[in-house]
């Protein structure tokens, strides 16, 4: 079966070659191809110099003027919006700076403003403490509930204690809740 495989591979490289040693005789036979003619005879004809009138030629080099101008125009416009945009670039870099430098001496405000909140409502807390708790009791039954329990939360727990037992027990309970509910919206996660 092998042998049959091989004849038959054989018999069609033999069809094949004889098919293209065919097609070259019949070209060989028609004569030369019309390229090759055509490269014969240009080859020996004189180089044929092509003359252009001064209309065409003046024509010519005013669309080429006129090329150039655009593009010299066209860069010109580029090299500008370059510039701009580096001077752009520049201005945003300061902007950034300033704000940078404003949002740290914002901070530093809030900061210190926050620490001075923080320390005036502990220095009254204390003059609260120190008070005694019948007079400290009659300031705080004047005072909105959720004012008076911020200052209860920040008192000592015996001096806070002393001063609700003052109060008029209605007072003391809004206090209370208050204090009790202070943090329950507090996230827990």
């Amino acid at each position: 079966m092998a042998r049959l495989k091989r004849r038959k591979g054989r018999g069609t490289l033999h069809v094949v070659a004889g098919l293209l040693l065919g097609s070259a005789v019949l070209r060989l036979a028609a004569g030369p191809l019309p390229a090759a003619a055509n490269q014969t005879v240009v080859a020996n004809e004189p180089f044929a110099e092509t003359t252009m009138s001064e209309a065409e030629t003046a024509s010519l080099l005013a669309a080429f003027q006129e090329r150039e101008a655009r593009i010299v125009s066209r860069e010109a416009q580029v090299q500008e919006r370059l510039q701009a945009l580096r001077l752009a670039e520049v201005e945003i870099a300061e902007k950034m700076q300033a704000l940078v430098a404003a949002e740290a001496a914002l901070s530093a405000t809030i900061a210190m403003a926050d620490s001075a909140a923080e320390t005036d409502l502990t220095q009254l807390s204390t003059v609260y403490e120190n008070m005694k708790p019948k007079e400290a009791a009659a300031v705080f039954a004047e005072m909105p509930p959720q004012f008076a329990a911020g200052f209860l939360g920040l008192m000592r727990p015996d001096a806070a204690a002393a001063i609700m037992t003052e109060l008029d027990p209605e007072v003391a309970y809004s206090f209370s809740v208050v204090l009790a509910g202070r943090n329950a919206n507090v996230p827990t996660q």
